[in-house]
This record gives C-alpha cells, structure tokens and sequence, in this order.
C-alpha cells in the first residue's frame, strides 16, 4: 500500500498536477480569507474552511482523481495493476492516501492564514483544529466519489464530469428531503466548522467513504476476473 502511495505521489509531483491543485487550493483559500476576515471583519475561520469545502472541493477532487483508474485503463496497464502481488484493497488505499497527502499539505500550509489572523485578534484554536479535522475526513469522502467515478471508464474527463457533478448535487440533495441529509458530505461537515467533533458526523463520514472505496474495489474485482 504504502509503495503504491509512494509512487501515486511522486506522479502528482512529477507532474504539474499537484502544483495545479494546490495552487487553485491556495487561490481558494485565499480569496475566502479576503472575503470573511478583511471584507466582513470576522475572525472565525471556521467559516473559512467551511467555504473552501463547499466550493474548493468540487474544482480540486476531480483533479486528484480523474486519472487515478481511468489512466491505467486507457494506457493498458491496469490488468498489470490488478495482477500485482499486491491486493486491490491496498492499491485502492494506496492511490486514495496519496490524494489526500496533496491536500493534508495544503491544509497544512493554510495554518498560515491562522497565524496572520493572530497578529491582530484571538482567532478561536479549537475552530481551526475541528475544522480541518473535518475538513480531512470530508476530503477522503469526496476523494473516494471521485476514485470510484475514475474506476468506472477509461476516459478522464468522463470520471472528472460525474465526480463534479456528484459534488455538486451535495450542496442541494439535503434540500429535498431530510432523509438525503445522511448521505451529504457538506451537512456532515457543519458541526466541524463550529468546533464540535460530533461523533455521527465522523460515522457519517467514515461511512460514506468506506461504501465507494468498497464499490470501487468491487468494480476492479469484477474487472480481474472477467480479464
């Protein structure tokens, strides 16, 4: 797992790929800093981070993920992949893990943003901290909707379409009913944004993860044995 994660990271980095999304990351944070703490004078950064995961994510998912399947499939190498000593559970966590170490180092790049807010007021260190924890665990929910999309076909822009497509079908799906609410990535990560560490939305999270990364690894299995 761990040498598929090595070598899933080196790609992000080998390429612009990774510079790309933690750019556009930055930029995201950026602008949302502008707009919360110099525009409206707030110092809750909470509202910061809840910002980027309801816009930011949607741009830099599909990014991540789009070529994680889709790419060996269409170069020929998956049968390759799928036939390594390594088991599919460990290749589909390998390749999830790397994604998320290229937005663990944004997030923790934007601890920067905490620290200018500190020269001129008390931002509250337990709003970032729960933030970003959530802001983790909402990552590798989108990042496993975007690998199972890529698993899907071999065309990039086609995993990359539906995986923004879902993403944004999260921001509304709440409004139609109060059952779709279990199953939204953004109502999940409300209570993080204020600081509490709400036990359902870890299990929420945890499990809306846990079900695509298993679709996914479903979709290889069948894939290997029919190949």
């Amino acid at each position: 797992m761990w040498a598929i994660m090595k070598k899933e990271l080196k790609s992000y980095f080998l390429s612009p790929i990774g510079y790309v999304v933690m750019g556009i990351f930055l930029l995201c944070f950026s602008l949302f800093f502008y707009l919360t703490v110099f525009q409206s004078g707030s110092v809750d950064l909470g509202i910061l981070y809840y910002h980027v995961i309801v816009y930011g994510l949607i741009i830099i998912v599909p990014l991540l993920t789009m070529r994680m399947f889709a790419e060996e499939r269409k170069n020929g190498t998956e049968q390759l992949l799928l036939t390594s000593p390594v088991s599919i559970f460990k290749i589909v966590m390998g390749k999830l893990l790397a994604a998320l170490a290229v937005i663990l180092i944004t997030l923790i790049v934007s601890l920067g943003y905490f620290v200018i807010v500190s020269f001129f007021a008390q931002p509250n260190i337990k709003i970032v901290l729960g933030s970003i924890f959530g802001f983790v665990l909402a990552s590798i929910a989108a990042l496993s909707v975007g690998m199972c999309a890529s698993s899907l076909t071999e065309n990039q822009i086609i995993a990359g379409i539906i995986t923004v497509a879902f993403l944004i079908m999260e921001l509304f799906i709440s409004g139609i009913n109060d059952i779709f609410s279990k199953i939204s990535i953004i109502d999940a990560y409300v209570n993080f944004a204020q600081g509490l560490i709400s036990l359902k939305s870890i299990i929420q999270l945890l499990g809306f993860s846990a079900m695509f990364i298993s679709i996914t690894i479903i979709i290889l299995q069948r894939r290997k044995l029919v190949k």
